[in-house]
């Protein structure tokens, strides 16, 4: 599977963003997805996940319902609205997919629970 990032960019304190993460390649029904955001000297943190199916979606909690992840199955993408936005959330975000017959609990949430990224696109966001 192929993952392709976009929609960063720049935003003002309090503004919103949504990014976009195109899939292609076979079965792309069979896959968890997931979006990562890494911040400059910082580790690549979990910010939201999704079944392809969208039956069930979870969050990290700085999200504070500020994010909502969603797909359109038709056009084989996966969004992220980021609304209210903090200087905080400054990072490069990536999209990820793993095999939902390789899903792991204590990994889910982690980079190493994912087995395909896409390259990142950059938010930032100003005070």
């Amino acid at each position: 599977v192929q993952l392709q990032a976009s929609g960063g960019g720049f935003v003002e304190a309090g503004g919103s963003l949504r990014l976009s993460c195109e899939v292609s390649g076979r079965d792309v029904s069979s896959y968890a997805m997931g979006w990562f955001r890494q911040a400059p000297g910082r580790e690549r943190e979990f910010v939201a996940g999704i079944t392809w199916s969208g039956y069930k979606s979870w969050y990290a909690e700085f999200v504070e319902g500020r994010f909502t992840i969603s797909r359109d199955n038709v056009r084989n993408t996966m969004f992220l609205q980021m609304n209210s936005l903090k200087r905080e959330d400054t990072a490069v975000y990536s999209c990820a997919a793993v095999l939902f017959a390789r899903v792991r609990l204590d990994s889910i949430e982690t980079p190493r629970g994912y087995d395909y990224w896409g390259q990142g696109t950059l938010v930032t966001v100003s005070s």
